[in-house]
């Protein structure tokens, strides 16, 4: 069950029942169980794009209005970017409940560039559902983050397209993609 505060929206154009569609597809699409809650709260005066996983049980989000927005036409919702945030943020839920991952750490714990290879490695599964990723925008921020190099791009490719891996996997694959290479 889907839940989406507010119930309406006076600050942007947002559709209530549009984001409560586009979030319970995806949430269904990523494997979170039809009777759990999802909850996604969003802040509708909040012009940025900063979302958070607040909870994992239930699955409670956090997200700014911006984050929502279609980015061609402020202000407007964009329901391909309901499903990526949604999506992403669902699947590091229930990678953080998966004892086969691993215990990542709180958010607030997280470097930037292990942020950015969870955030990858939730993409690419994203991807391979068929929403649209952008595969290209995310292998340019991964690369600003662990730098333009064949490792970087390596760790990168392993990350869109992996199966089943666990925190201690995203954590080597971004700590090696920034590993300088030795002195020759």
């Amino acid at each position: 069950m889907v839940t989406v505060t507010p119930e309406s929206f006076t600050m942007v154009l947002f559709d209530h029942d549009a984001i409560v569609a586009a979030a319970g597809q995806v949430a269904d699409a990523v494997g979170l169980p039809a009777d759990e809650e999802l909850r996604v709260e969003v802040d509708e005066a909040n012009p940025l794009a900063r979302t958070h996983l607040l909870s994992i049980e239930p699955v409670v989000l956090a997200v700014d209005g911006g984050a929502f927005e279609d980015p061609r036409h402020p202000r407007e919702l964009d329901t391909s970017a309901v499903a990526v945030v949604v999506g992403r943020l669902v699947l590091e839920a229930l990678d953080r409940r998966d004892p086969a991952f691993g215990e990542a750490p709180p958010d607030d714990a997280l470097s930037v560039p292990h942020r950015v290879a969870w955030d990858v490695y939730a993409l690419g599964r994203l991807d391979r559902l068929g929403y649209p990723a952008q595969r290209q925008r995310r292998l340019y921020n991964f690369r600003n983050r662990h730098g333009f190099t064949d490792a970087g791009d390596a760790a990168f490719e392993a990350l869109w397209t992996g199966e089943h891996l666990g925190w201690a996997d995203i954590e080597r694959l971004s700590d090696e993609a920034r590993a300088l290479p030795a002195a020759g």
